[in-house]
C-alpha cells in the first residue's frame, strides 16, 4: 500500500471518529432535556401522591381563642375574680373551691376577728393606769375546758373535708383510663400517648406575634396543645428529662411534680370541652417562665380524629384488626380443607 492510500485510510478515520463525536455532543442536550422532563414529572407524580394521601387522613381543626375556659384573670376595675381561684371544670375542683370558700374561709375570718377583739379588749381593759390593779387569777376550770373543746370541734369539722378532698385527689385511675405521658424538658413540654401508639407531640411557647394572631394569650400559648377527650378518665404520668419540673394546671385542679428518673401519676378528668392553660411551677432554669402547658379538651369522636390525625391508631381498632386477619386465616384455612376433601372425594368415585 502506498503512502498516499494509508494517508486517505488515516483521513477517513479521523473524519469518522470527528462525526461520532460532533453526534454525541450533538445529542448530549436531548438526553438532558429528556432527563429534565423525568425529573420534572417525578415531583409531579410525588406532589399528587402527597395530596392524594393528605385528601385520606382525616383533618382536624384545634379550637379558636372562643373556647378558652381556664386561663388567669387581669385584675381590671377591682374585679375580685382575680383575687381567688379560677374557676373549675371537674368535679375534685369544684369541692375544693367549695370547701376553701364555704369553710376555710368563714371559720379563717371568724377566728380571726374573735383573736382580734379579745386582744383590742385586753389592751383596753388592762393598759397601765393608776389605781388599777389587774386581777391575779391563774386557774379558771370553766375557760381551761371551753378553749380545749371548741378547737376540737372546729378542726375535726375542717378536718373531715380536708381528708376527703386528699382521698379524691389521689384516687386510682381505672384499667381502661388513658394514659398521657408529660414529660418536661428544658424549657418545653412533651406529650406522649402509650395507648395510642407511643407518639409524642412537643409543645413550645408560641412567640408574642404569633399569639396575638391566633388570639391566645402571650406566655400562655403554645404550638401543639395537649388534646384529651372530655368525661372520661385520664391518667396523667410526669417524668423529667433533665431537672424537676412541675406540671399544673389550676382551672382543673391537678398538679404533679416531673422529677428526673421517677415516673408519678394521678387521675385527672375534664367535665367541659375547652382550652385549658397551665404552667410549670418547680423553679427549673433559666427560662422556667416560658415553659406554658395548655390541654386541648374534646369530645371523643374529635380525639379520635385528632389521633388519627397524628399517625396514632385506638386499642379497640388494633383488635378488630386482628380479629379480622385471625377471621380471614381461618376461613382460608377452612377453605382449603374443604378443597381437600372435596378432592378425596372425587378420587373415590373415580377409583
Amino acid at each position: 500500500m502506498t503512502i498516499s492510500a494509508r494517508f486517505a485510510d488515516l483521513t477517513r478515520a479521523m473524519a469518522l471518529l470527528f462525526a461520532a463525536v460532533m453526534l454525541a455532543f450533538a445529542a448530549q442536550p436531548l438526553l438532558a432535556q429528556d432527563a429534565a422532563v423525568d425529573d420534572s414529572a417525578a415531583p409531579a407524580a410525588q406532589a399528587v401522591d402527597g395530596e392524594a394521601a393528605a385528601a385520606e387522613e382525616p383533618a382536624y381543626e384545634y379550637y379558636g381563642p372562643e373556647m378558652i375556659k381556664g386561663q388567669p384573670t387581669a385584675f381590671e376595675d377591682g374585679a375580685l375574680e382575680s383575687m381567688t381561684f379560677q374557676d373549675q371544670y371537674n368535679s375534685d375542683g369544684q369541692y375544693a373551691l367549695w370547701m376553701h370558700d364555704y369553710i376555710l374561709m368563714p371559720v379563717i375570718t371568724v377566728i380571726s376577728l374573735f383573736v382580734l377583739g379579745l386582744l383590742l379588749w385586753v389592751v383596753a381593759k388592762y393598759r397601765r393606769r393608776e389605781g388599777v390593779e389587774p386581777s391575779r387569777t391563774t386557774h379558771n376550770t370553766l375557760i381551761e375546758v371551753v378553749w380545749t373543746i371548741v378547737p376540737v370541734i372546729i378542726l375535726v369539722a375542717i378536718a373531715i373535708p380536708s381528708i376527703t378532698l386528699l382521698a379524691r385527689q389521689y384516687e386510682t385511675p381505672p384499667a381502661d383510663a388513658i394514659t398521657v405521658k408529660a414529660t418536661g424538658y428544658q424549657w418545653y413540654w412533651g406529650y406522649t400517648y402509650p395507648d395510642q401508639g407511643g407518639f409524642e407531640v412537643v409543645s413550645n411557647m408560641l412567640t408574642k406575634e404569633d399569639a396575638l394572631t391566633k388570639g391566645e394569650p402571650y406566655q400562655l400559648g403554645v404550638d401543639n396543645r395537649m388534646v384529651v377527650p372530655v368525661g372520661v378518665p385520664l391518667r396523667i404520668q410526669t417524668t423529667g428529662a433533665d431537672v424537676i419540673h412541675s406540671f399544673a394546671i389550676p382551672s382543673l385542679w391537678f398538679k404533679l411534680d416531673a422529677i428526673p428518673g421517677r415516673l408519678n401519676e394521678r387521675m385527672m378528668t375534664i367535665d367541659e370541652p375547652g382550652i385549658y392553660y397551665g404552667q410549670c411551677m418547680e423553679l427549673c432554669g433559666a427560662k422556667h417562665a416560658y415553659m406554658p402547658i395548655a390541654i386541648e379538651a374534646v369530645p371523643m369522636e374529635r380525639f379520635r380524629q385528632w389521633i388519627a390525625s397524628q399517625g396514632g391508631t385506638f386499642g379497640d381498632e388494633e383488635g378488630t384488626e386482628t380479629e379480622d386477619a385471625e377471621s380471614a386465616a381461618d376461613a382460608a384455612e377452612a377453605g382449603d380443607t374443604g378443597a381437600e376433601a372435596e378432592a378425596e372425594m372425587a378420587e373415590a368415585a373415580a377409583s
